[in-house]
């Protein structure tokens, strides 16, 4: 038998089979070639595009394709399976909302405006965000309280200046201009003095008589904060992060309501607490879903572990751990930061002050103190790797602007922008080196930062630099050169508070200090108009006119008095001493 011709079937059938497969390769391989791998990566600042996933406009188009797909796949992934009835079916173990995962994101850096005093106009955030973008900051945190346009039952909330629906659109027109994240801040608990005040609302305070805080057994509480949430997030398309305050219930467990509810459930004012916050929680995720949630960390700092992990909140809020002091007891915020990450946090934020932190009528700012702040917030950050189940999201720069609802301004925006420059520049360099001290000198346009003094000095070009330089000349100067002027002796003798009293005086030895009084009214009423329109160009009226009452009023009042005084005297010739 020929050997030859026996294989060549089975050779045959072996070259058919190698083909076959050959062919079978290529088509897949040319199939896959269609299919983009979706590029897992999410960075902060990107435009969203749904499913948690974003898109970068620097992307090629293949991973702006990859990204699209994914978006496709998470969707039909999430379609609700139809029983045979063509029903839809919700799956059992599926939770409701799906907490976005920002762990990778790299860590913002949020300049906070609080609008409850001195709200700026329009004009001046157009100068300022580019600059908070070119010192370091990747974020603002708006904190609106009266200053957002409240609509139907909330209407009455609004400051008369408040900004419109299209200012909000034109402010976050800028903000991304300057590629800077808008986070809104909506009190829903503490420091909700703005709505409370209000006769309206009054029946929803924890304590009858204290605008501060609100009952949170009260039946109209949660309409309120949620009607107030859901204006704010309408008006904030996109967000990635919102924060609700939740700081300093002042008050809480006081009110008859929460002394029956602690009575009956152990006296558990932590799980209280933490019972409201987590139905507005479960709102705004609802309303939401892969929104984040923010919340200042003192009303949790002394709750329990197991109650913070019992509260479900872990998945969906970031606590943001706040200290204002120059020396931070860093031992003492790594045990906050332990206990939330014991808790289940996925993140935690910190917050510093720029301002409004080291006083309450403080009107100029301490640069020293404010550096050393963040000096230690960097010494915390350091120490971030101890704990590798909760990640560093984010730090906020307040700038307190009042202490609350009813308290006097802090130091104006341009006072503390030296400060806000000092502080953005100490955190991107890890301290306030030279490289930092020549970016603050560039960008603010000035000749040296004097920490000591707390001084911008040898000029400015920052916004707002003629503000700062009027403050500055009008808090060491007007209040002294008028003292000196009533401690002149030829006032103090021929014109005492007497004198004025009964409207009497000899003309002649009036003159001796006619000239000087003067020309000082005149010079600080000319300075003092100057400084009204350079306000003017920044804040509402409302502002500028506080500003001066606060400052300026009742230094000028005094030498106004004077100087109508003396015009009296003289038009009756010296008048007559009373008998």
């Amino acid at each position: 038998m020929n050997t030859h011709f026996m294989r060549k079937p089975a050779v045959l059938r072996l070259v058919v089979l190698s083909v076959v497969v050959l062919t079978a390769v290529r088509f897949l391989l040319r199939s896959n070639s269609k299919l983009p791998v979706p590029d897992p990566a999410v960075f902060w600042g990107h435009r969203e595009i749904g499913g948690g996933a974003v898109l970068n406009e620097k992307q090629t188009p293949q991973k702006k394709e990859a990204l699209v797909w994914a978006r496709q796949q998470t969707s039909q992934s999430q379609e609700p399976q139809k029983s045979q009835g063509g029903e839809a079916q919700d799956s059992p173990k599926k939770p409701k909302v799906t907490p976005r995962q920002d762990t990778n994101q790299t860590p913002l850096r949020v300049v906070h405006f609080d609008l409850k005093g001195a709200a700026p106009k329009l004009t001046y955030l157009e100068q300022v965000f580019p600059l908070l973008s070119s010192l370091g900051a990747n974020g603002i945190l708006l904190e609106y309280e009266d200053m957002f346009p409240y609509e139907g039952d909330l209407q009455i909330l609004r400051s008369p200046h408040a900004y419109s629906v299209e200012d909000i659109q034109k402010i976050r027109h800028l903000a991304e201009l300057s590629k800077l994240e808008i986070i809104p801040l909506v009190q829903v608990f503490g420091h909700l003095e703005f709505a409370l005040k209000h006769e309206k609302f009054s029946n929803l305070r924890e304590v009858p008589g204290f605008p501060n805080s609100l009952n949170p057994h009260a039946p109209g509480s949660q309409p309120l904060v949620q009607a107030m949430l859901s204006q704010v997030l309408d008006c904030h398309p996109g967000l990635r992060w919102l924060h609700i305050g939740a700081d300093e219930v002042f008050g809480l467990g006081q009110g008859l309501d929460s002394k029956n509810w602690l009575n009956s459930n152990n006296g558990d004012m932590g799980r209280m607490f933490l019972n409201h916050v987590r139905e507005i929680v479960h709102f705004a995720t609802e309303r939401h879903p892969g929104l984040r949630l923010l919340m200042w960390d003192d009303m949790m700092r002394h709750i329990s572990v197991d109650t913070l992990k019992a509260s479900s909140l872990t998945s969906f809020v970031s606590p943001m751990i706040w200290d204002y002091g120059a020396d931070l007891q860093i031992n003492q915020i790594e045990k906050f930061i332990s206990n939330y990450q014991a808790a289940g946090f996925e993140g935690v934020w910190f917050a510093s002050a720029f301002k409004g932190a080291s006083g309450v009528a403080q009107d100029w700012t301490p640069l020293t103190q404010h550096m050393k702040n963040h000096l230690s917030w960097l010494k915390v950050m350091a120490v971030m790797p101890k704990y590798p189940s909760i990640h560093f999201q984010g730090i906020a720069l307040t700038g307190w602007q009042r202490y609350d609802h009813f308290t006097v301004l802090c130091e104006l925006f341009p006072v503390g922008i030296p400060s806000l420059a000092v502080c953005l520049q100490s955190l991107a360099h890890g301290g306030f080196n030279e490289e930092a001290k020549k970016q603050v000198l560039h960008m603010l346009g000035c000749k040296n930062i004097n920490l000591e003094k707390s001084l911008c000095e040898g000029g400015g070009a920052f916004p707002g630099y003629e503000v700062y330089q009027m403050v500055l000349h009008i808090r060491e100067n007007l209040k002294s050169q008028i003292h000196q002027q009533f401690d002149n002796q030829h006032l103090k003798g021929w014109f005492s508070r007497y004198h004025r009293k009964y409207k009497f005086g000899n003309p002649r030895n009036m003159e001796f200090f006619k000239d000087k009084m003067s020309k000082l009214l005149e010079e600080w009423e000319d300075y003092l108009q100057n400084f009204r329109t350079q306000m003017e160009a920044i804040y509402f009226a409302d502002t500028v006119e506080e500003w001066m009452e606060e400052n300026v009023n009742e230094h000028m009042d005094k030498l106004r008095e004077l100087a109508a005084d003396f015009e009296q005297v003289i038009k009756s010739r010296g008048g007559q001493k009373p008998l």
